[in-house]
């Protein structure tokens, strides 16, 4: 079966989508159409801006869902997916590409997260780190024997969890991992505690937007973060989805669970090929392949 993947914040750089924008009249519709719902030029900081520019969070959410969806969509005939899933920020463009959502409401959510987690970020000193060589239960029973809050929030593959809270606690989770015998834990350079409580501001601002938007029965399931398995009912992913923000990216979990009901392919769509090199280590046997 074939399984299609989106990649989530951080798979930006500079020049994404120029390719598809000068290439494809269809792409370079899809982009300017972007451009009037968002009301600035955001194609010009994909393709000419600084990595200092796309870093910024209400644009780097944008950017990667946009590369991600109008290659999709590019891509005609050939794209034809039998199960879907996409790394946090991916999940949007993983539920534009199964026809969940439409294009135009799924970059309005996403732009509306983006802002609404900015906000977020702003309330209170926050960070994330990822922990390198320790098993799933060793960081999560560390975390919780940390004051203050941090918590599990990206299951990457196995030996590499991303923690997620306060940056004081986050501070001394890290030294904690490394007492108990991680390889690394190392600081990551984002503005704040995605996926973790720390996010319920934005969760709330977030929820009133996801209730208010049309979600149509999807061409396949979506493996949502949330729960690791396949789901195709409208409003239950309309409600994983508004749970995501604070609740951990289950990406393992969500990869063994695609192999398990028959995933033989798992295509990346979008920047990068971060997930795929994360496929390759949850399961050495899995084939990837970019789109």
């Amino acid at each position: 079966m074939k399984a299609y993947v989106f990649p989530g914040q951080g798979a930006q750089f500079t020049g994404m989508g120029k390719d598809l924008y000068e290439n494809s009249a269809l792409a370079k519709e899809l982009f300017e159409k972007a451009n009037d719902i968002l009301g600035f030029r955001i194609t010009d900081i994909m393709f000419e801006g600084t990595a200092e520019e796309l870093k910024e969070t209400k644009v780097t959410q944008p950017a990667v869902f946009l590369h991600s969806v109008i290659l999709a969509k590019t891509l005609g005939e050939d794209f034809k997916p039998e199960m879907v899933a996409g790394h946090s920020l991916g999940e949007f463009s993983a539920l534009v590409a199964n026809g969940t959502l439409s294009f135009e409401d799924g970059l309005k959510l996403v732009s509306q997260r983006a802002l609404a987690m900015q906000k977020a970020c702003e309330i209170k000193p926050s960070t994330m780190a990822a922990v390198l060589g320790l098993a799933d239960n060793i960081v999560e029973e560390v975390c919780a024997s940390i004051d203050g809050i941090v918590v599990a929030a990206n299951y990457n593959c196995p030996g590499q969890l991303v923690i997620s809270g306060e940056t004081s606690a986050v501070e001394k989770a890290c030294e904690a991992m490394k007492a108990a015998g991680a390889k690394r834990a190392l600081l990551l350079p984002v503005g704040g505690a995605f996926h973790s409580p720390m996010m319920e501001p934005a969760r709330e601002e977030l929820a009133a937007a996801i209730e208010a938007t049309t979600f149509s029965t999807p061409i396949c399931p979506v493996y949502q973060n949330v729960t690791a398995s396949a789901v195709s009912d409208p409003n239950k992913i309309k409600k994983n989805l508004i749970i995501q923000l604070t609740a951990p990216v289950k990406w393992t979990q969500s990869v063994q669970q695609m192999i398990l009901d028959g995933a033989t392919l798992f295509t990346e769509v979008g920047p990068g090929k971060v997930l795929a090199g994360l496929i390759g280590k949850i399961d050495k046997e899995a084939r990837t392949a970019n789109a």
